[in-house]
């Protein structure tokens, strides 16, 4: 029979799951909002300061997820703890949103970064950024058809050359590049430090999506915090030594000024060929983080399928390449329409980076506060690890949660609007699977 296996095997180590991390976190935001972070930071002290408190506040973040995901291991991660600590209808609502918004969004997003980058190691036409897209989802999406092992070794691999990729950048940074002279005073910046944080944030974001993959890990009570701690550390390490790169290479001023940062730099040190490289590496990042995001993303559509008769479908794993086939390809369909939908507005990436932050800290606030319900409510599980300084930790974390929110309305366009009504349309679905139970 083909679907006699209905459950996740135990197929990931303590590397598999800091390389998954590791990849999804360092994709194109690193390559993107340095340059904005410093035209609101106001000064080069400033800004390594904003990339420092980034990584400590992901790390908080980290200390809440790791008691949830250790107490809790799920292949629906957010969705199971949503579901114990507020019901079944909470629960839909962020499955529906994932699927339809957050993850999927995260995936066309990723797909144009690689798509505007390789167009320019071998452009395609008119629409090569949203053709190397749709290709990359396609391929990546039949790569972990095929089966985990395939995908995590994949994801090991681009993680490995993003870290090696990254060193040599800060090498040429702060070893070849020439710093720019700057005896004339610029013109003083601005300073909006909390915009400065929202950009930083996201560069840092991706590391929770570890708690998708927690029911595949061979340990998880062991090596999933261990794998949040150390990835994150090795992140903000990387950051801070690669913004100190960009801001001795080039300077501030030409750093704030600069469309693409980092091959700005790379021409600085090495010339034409350092430009190629970069490009390279950029391709690699988006790559990385785009199959580590397809990856987790699934995992949460086939929890939904598990629990509500309207989307079964999505509910069958399949034992023989240990995936969930049904869900991997809607993720991909949804993906592709996304990347169609970017293309006609003609800003892809930022459009879906509008699309997908208001709902993304919706629920991300919602599953702090998970952590609070279900330690009163359930006291006596079995928490391996806790969070230090509870409640304190999880109530900062969720004050932070709820300053993004409302960054991400007030800062973004209407692609903000879009994605907070495809949220909703949930409600409809919500009631008619209800209604179908019943029937």
């Amino acid at each position: 029979m083909l679907f006699q296996s209905q459950t996740p095997k135990k197929a990931l180590s303590f590397i598999d799951i800091t390389a998954i991390i590791i990849g999804i976190v360092i994709g194109a935001g690193i390559f993107e909002t340095p340059a904005l972070v410093a035209a609101n930071a106001g000064s080069s002290q400033v800004a390594m300061l904003t990339w420092l408190l980034g990584g400590g506040i992901s790390l908080i973040g980290a200390l809440c997820y790791a008691e949830l995901a250790t107490t809790y291991p799920h292949a629906g991660g957010n969705y199971h703890y949503l579901m114990r600590a507020f019901g079944k209808k909470v629960a839909f609502l962020f499955a529906w949103t994932r699927m339809s918004v957050i993850q999927t969004g995260s995936i066309a997003l990723l797909a144009f970064v690689f798509g505007d980058y390789a167009s320019q190691l071998w452009p395609l036409g008119s629409y090569s950024s949203s053709l190397y897209g749709v290709l990359a989802i396609t391929i990546f999406t039949g790569l972990n058809l095929v089966g985990t092992q395939q995908g995590k070794q994949i994801q090991n691999y681009l993680a490995i050359a993003i870290v090696f990729g990254l060193l040599l950048v800060v090498v040429g940074g702060l070893i070849f590049a020439v710093p720019p002279d700057e005896t004339v005073p610029a013109e003083p910046l601005s300073r909006n430090f909390g915009l400065a944080m929202v950009f930083v944030l996201l560069s840092y974001g991706g590391w929770h999506e570890a708690a998708y993959v927690s029911a595949e890990i061979h340990n998880p009570k062991r090596d999933l915090a261990r794998s949040l701690f150390w990835s994150l550390g090795i992140i903000t390490a990387l950051y801070l030594f690669i913004n100190a790169a960009y801001i001795r290479g080039l300077g501030l001023s030409a750093l704030v000024d600069s469309k693409a940062v980092a091959a700005d730099l790379m021409r600085n040190a090495f010339g034409q060929l350092g430009v190629a490289f970069i490009s390279t590496l950029v391709v690699i990042a988006a790559l990385s983080s785009l199959n580590g995001t397809i990856i987790t993303g699934a995992r949460t559509n086939y929890a939904l399928g598990k629990d509500f008769s309207l989307f079964t479908g999505l509910g069958r794993w399949q034992p023989y390449s240990n995936t969930p086939t049904n869900a991997l390809l809607v993720q991909g369909a949804i993906s592709v329409a996304l990347v169609l939908l970017g293309t006609l507005t003609r800003n892809g990436f930022e459009t879906m980076v509008n699309y997908t932050a208001p709902t993304f800290w919706f629920f991300f606030l919602l599953t702090t506060i998970s952590l609070l319900v279900l330690r009163v409510r359930e006291p006596s599980a079995q928490r391996t690890f806790q969070v230090p300084f509870y409640p304190l930790t999880p109530i900062l974390f969720s004050l932070i949660c709820g300053y993004l929110l409302y960054s991400s309305l007030v800062f973004t366009n209407v692609g903000a609007l879009v994605g907070v009504i495809v949220a909703i349309a949930g409600v409809p679905l919500l009631l008619w699977s209800e209604r179908s139970s019943r029937s």
